[in-house]
């Protein structure tokens, strides 16, 4: 068995067991203020952080292209409460329209 192997296997039964332990916690803890307000924001500002470090990222260096004129526009849209469809939609012809222009 491949050092990989024996990586992914271990990480398998370490996310395993820190699901288990989570459902192990008493209820009383999990309703704490300030644990339901963490648990509450994480996944956002863990998406926050997966949007930022695939909009502005290539490999190891920060690059300014056309993804990242997509999330502007699609943000502006966002506040301008535009249905997610044409959120979509209206990103994906700003990134188009950037590249067809020669800035990738």
């Amino acid at each position: 068995m491949s050092l990989l192997w024996v990586a992914v296997i271990a990480a398998s039964v370490l996310s395993f067991a820190q699901k288990w332990i989570g459902y192990q916690a008493p209820p009383d803890v999990l309703e704490r203020p300030r644990v339901s307000r963490v648990t509450t924001l994480l996944p956002i500002a863990l998406l926050g952080a997966l949007v930022a470090t695939q909009a502005a990222t290539s490999g190891s260096e920060i690059v300014l292209d056309a993804r990242l004129a997509a999330l502007a526009a699609a943000a502006g849209l966002l506040w301008a409460r535009a249905p997610f469809l044409v959120v979509v939609i209206g990103a994906a012809v700003v990134a188009a329209g950037l590249r067809a222009l020669g800035w990738s």
